[in-house]
């Protein structure tokens, strides 16, 4: 007799299997890459951002050593250094406007006044059309790294003049000496010292602009006695 071996017919079942988990495994791998590249960028951008905070600290030892080697001649605007001796916030009119220092804390504020951080009377870091002006000078520090430093001093005046002067003029103070006030060191106009000469209060921003389009605002207020 003759045997017969019958072929059953191939289907290719396991070949569809076997490509469904390539694709599988080749989308987690794909997943898993974007992951790790994802986490890479952000702790890059993160180690970026803390480096330019950090080199702003240079910028504002630079700004303090102005005002310490200029002090006795802080009582009017030096716009060429960065120094306004007021706050910019009042008018000519009496009329409260408000310093926008990154052109992001208000947005919708028409009246609001933009620090000119490039010099360039643009101010293209806010949106156009959205301020009121863009004359307030600043100070180029030399570059960090890399990082380009500017910084601007504003005296928490209402505005120009002699800071004792109480009839004409309102500044922030430090309180100093006895009294027992729950106010004791607190910021507001028109607070002056109870005691000793403490100097009124200066506002230092610095603006650094890192790798990667990394800008960096900081923010110190010192006096002196």
């Amino acid at each position: 007799m003759n045997a017969r071996h019958s072929n059953p017919q191939q289907r290719g079942v396991s070949l569809l299997f076997a490509l469904l988990a390539l694709a599988a495994l080749s989308l987690a791998t794909l997943a898993l890459v974007r992951s790790v590249d994802t986490g890479g960028l952000v702790m890059g951008n993160i180690g970026f951002k803390q480096d330019a905070t950090a080199t702003g600290d240079q910028a504002t030892r630079q700004a303090v050593a102005w005002l310490k080697a200029n002090i006795t001649s802080l009582d009017n605007d030096a716009a060429t250094n960065g120094y306004y001796a007021s706050t910019k916030e009042l008018n000519a009119d009496k009329t409260t406007t408000r310093v926008d220092a990154t052109g992001q804390q208000f947005p919708s504020d028409r009246t609001r006044k933009l620090i000119d951080w490039d010099n360039d009377t643009r101010c293209d870091y806010a949106t156009a059309g959205t301020f009121a002006s863009c004359t307030l000078k600043t100070v180029s520090v030399d570059d960090i790294n890399g990082n380009k430093m500017s910084y601007v001093i504003f005296r928490l005046c209402a505005s120009s003049g002699d800071s004792n002067d109480d009839l004409n003029n309102s500044c922030s103070k430090p309180l100093s000496g006895g009294g027992g006030s729950s106010n004791k060191g607190s910021i507001s106009y028109g607070r002056q010292p109870i005691a000793g000469g403490a100097s009124p209060y200066y506002r230092v921003v610095v603006r650094v602009l890192g790798a990667r389009n990394t800008t960096s605002f900081t923010e110190s207020i010192v006096s002196f006695q």
